[in-house]
């Protein structure tokens, strides 16, 4: 058995603030409902690339971290993002082997599962949910992934994450 070290760990966690600033980018409403998951797909990439570096445990590391930067109950982001990032690393070898139309479809069925449970999540705080505001970054995180991962896999080869 070989122990191979972990190499590019500061790459993940740069990954991670950079996705965490753009969620802080002040927008307008209406931009708002269309900026997509950031977090939540870098979670992703990772996840399926390095499963065995970037799991569960980061999930809801990250998650609450969102719940920090938005001011939410905490603890929900965690949740929703703990659970994408095992529902991820379970269908891991298969999401690799997808083209990226495919791998799109695969990341807007796991942002939807996310949105969902931020919904049920606000219902049961008594917030009035708001599907549309929920579930319209969900289309936009598809749309954005094929271009994020492109630019992620450069990242990773680039400074030989492994």
């Amino acid at each position: 058995m070989t122990v191979h070290g972990h190499r590019g760990g500061w790459v993940i966690f740069f990954t991670f603030v950079a996705a965490m600033i753009l969620l802080m980018i002040p927008l307008p409403e209406w931009a708002r409902l269309l900026w997509p998951e950031w977090v939540v797909m870098v979670l992703i990439y990772w996840c399926m690339a390095l499963p065995e570096r970037v799991g569960v445990g980061v999930g809801w590391f990250a998650g609450l971290m969102v719940d920090v930067a938005q001011g939410t109950l905490l603890g929900q982001h965690a949740l929703a993002m703990a659970l994408v990032a095992f529902l991820t690393i379970k269908l891991h070898q298969r999401i690799r082997v997808f083209p990226l139309g495919q791998q799109a479809l695969t990341v807007l069925l796991l942002a939807m599962i996310y949105s969902i449970i931020m919904l049920w999540i606000r219902g049961l705080t008594g917030h009035a949910p708001t599907i549309w505001s929920h579930l319209a970054p969900t289309l936009t995180t598809a749309l954005f992934w094929p271009g994020l991962f492109l630019l992620m896999r450069f990242v990773r080869r680039r400074y030989q994450v492994s």
